[in-house]
C-alpha cells in the first residue's frame, strides 16, 4: 500500500499533465489534426544541429569510460569551469567553478536547493502565479509553500505585501523569471525594491532568506526586451538554470546551479548542494549531457519561430475580443477567462477540441494558460475553435 502522502499526490496529480493525456485519447477519437492542444510547455522547435554533432564527435570518441563513468556529484570539473566562464563573459559576474553544480534540470536543481537549506516547519515564499510543482517540491522537504497573491495587470510581482509574509520560519523565495505562466519579464526596479525588503527582513529575523531564482526561459525573450541578471540585483541568489527551453532538450534533464561567492555561508551551501545531489539519488547529471553542454554553450534554439507564434496568437485572440497579457519572454499566453470560474471556461474550450490550463493550476484563479510552443500551422487551424468559443461569451 502507498503511503497517505502519495496517496494525495497521485489523487492530485498534474492537471496539465493530465490534459496531455486527454488530449492523446481525444485525437484517437477525432483525428489528432482537430485537436488544438496548448497544455504542455514542450518545446516544438528542434534543438541547435551543434547539439547532436556534439553528442555525436562525443560518442564516437575513444574516451567511452570517461564519458559514461561517475564523476564528482557536482558534475566534471571542466564543464563547471566552461559554464562559470560564459556567465561571467555574458553577464559581467564572478562566479567561481566551484559555485556551479551540474544538475538533473531545472526541477531537480530546485529539489537540491530545497533540500540542502529546509528544516521541517521552514517556509517558502513565492508570487503568484507560480509554476505549481514548487509545492510538491517545497512538501518534499516538509516545508511550507506561502503563497502571494497575484498582481494584475502588470503581473509584476507583488513586493509590497512581502514583508507581512516573512517570519522566523522563512528559508527562502523562489522567483521564476521570465515567468511562467505569464510571459512577464520582472523588471530591476521591482527585483531592487524586493532586495531592500529583504534586507530589511533579514536583520529583523536574524538569519538569511535566499532567492532561488528558476530560469529556465531566460533565452527565450521578444521585442529587445532584457533579463535582469538576478545576482547583479539579489545578494543572497542561487540561480536554478536548465537547458530544456533554451536548447530544445526537455527530456536530457540537464541544467545547472550557480552560486556567487557573495551568498552567506558559501563554503556550507556548496558543500550541502553536493551532498543533497547525492543523497536525493541523482548521484550527478547525465554525463554526456554534461559533456555536450561544455561545447554548446553559446548555441541557441530558433526564439523566432516562438516569436511569430507570439505575435500571431496574442493578435488573433485579441482581436476576437480575448483579454491577454502580452508576453516579454517565455512561451505562454495568459488569457483572462470570461466567466469567473476558468474551470468552466476551459470545459467549454474542450467542446472545441481546444486544451487550455485552468489558471487556478498557477495560484491564479479566473485566468487559462496558452502554451503556443507549437507548430504555427496547429495556430492557424485552431482559430475558427477559438472563434467559436469566442462567440458564447462576446457578442
Amino acid at each position: 500500500m502507498i503511503s497517505k502522502s502519495m496517496t494525495q499526490l497521485v489523487q492530485g496529480n498534474s492537471v496539465i499533465r493530465a490534459l496531455f493525456e486527454e488530449g492523446k485519447e481525444m485525437a484517437r477519437e477525432v483525428g489528432a489534426e482537430n485537436v488544438y492542444d496548448f497544455s504542455l510547455g514542450n518545446p516544438s522547435v528542434p534543438a541547435p544541429e551543434a547539439v547532436r554533432t556534439s553528442m555525436k564527435r562525443i560518442l564516437d570518441g575513444d574516451n567511452s569510460l570517461y564519458v559514461h563513468g561517475y564523476m564528482s556529484n557536482a558534475g566534471y570539473e571542466e564543464v563547471r569551469e566552461a559554464v562559470a566562464a560564459s556567465l561571467n563573459k555574458r553577464f559581467g559576474t564572478c562566479f567561481d567553478w566551484t559555485g556551479i553544480l551540474m544538475t538533473v534540470g531545472a526541477a531537480g536543481g530546485l529539489n537540491v536547493v530545497l533540500r540542502t537549506i529546509l528544516d521541517p516547519g521552514d517556509e517558502v515564499i513565492c508570487f503568484a502565479p507560480f509554476f505549481g510543482e514548487y509545492t510538491n517540491y517545497v512538501h518534499n522537504y516538509q516545508g511550507n509553500l506561502v503563497v502571494i497573491p497575484p498582481n494584475p495587470p502588470t503581473f509584476q510581482p507583488n513586493v509590497e505585501m512581502l514583508a507581512e509574509r516573512i517570519t522566523e520560519r522563512t528559508k527562502a523565495l523562489i522567483l521564476n523569471n521570465p515567468n511562467n505562466p505569464t510571459g512577464v519579464v520582472y523588471s530591476a526596479e521591482t527585483l531592487d525594491k524586493l532586495q531592500a525588503i529583504l534586507e530589511e527582513a533579514e536583520k529583523r529575523i536574524g538569519h538569511s532568506i535566499y532567492v532561488i531564482s528558476d530560469e529556465p526561459y531566460r533565452e527565450l525573450v521578444y521585442d529587445g526586451v532584457k533579463v535582469p541578471f538576478m545576482t547583479k540585483h539579489i545578494r543572497n541568489c542561487i540561480i536554478g538554470y536548465s537547458f530544456s527551453k533554451s536548447l530544445s532538450l526537455p527530456g536530457e534533464r540537464i541544467g545547472y546551479l550557480a552560486v556567487p561567492k557573495e551568498v552567506d555561508d558559501y563554503q556550507g551551501l556548496v558543500e550541502g548542494l553536493t551532498i543533497a545531489n547525492r543523497v536525493l539519488g541523482f548521484v550527478n547529471a547525465p554525463s554526456l549531457q554534461q559533456l555536450m553542454i561544455k561545447e554548446c554553450l553559446n548555441e541557441q534554439t530558433d526564439v523566432a519561430a516562438y516569436d511569430k507564434n507570439r505575435k500571431f496568437l496574442y493578435k488573433s485572440l485579441s482581436d476576437m475580443g480575448f483579454d491577454c497579457v502580452k508576453p516579454e519572454g517565455a512561451f505562454y499566453l495568459f488569457v483572462k477567462s470570461p466567466v469567473a470560474d476558468e474551470k468552466v471556461f476551459v470545459t467549454e474550450a474542450k467542446k472545441h477540441h481546444l486544451l487550455l490550463v485552468p489558471a487556478s493550476t498557477f495560484g491564479c484563479p479566473g485566468y487559462v494558460r496558452i502554451a503556443y510552443c507549437v507548430s504555427y500551422e496547429m495556430i492557424e487551424r485552431s482559430l475558427p475553435a477559438f472563434r467559436a468559443l469566442a462567440g458564447t461569451y462576446f457578442d
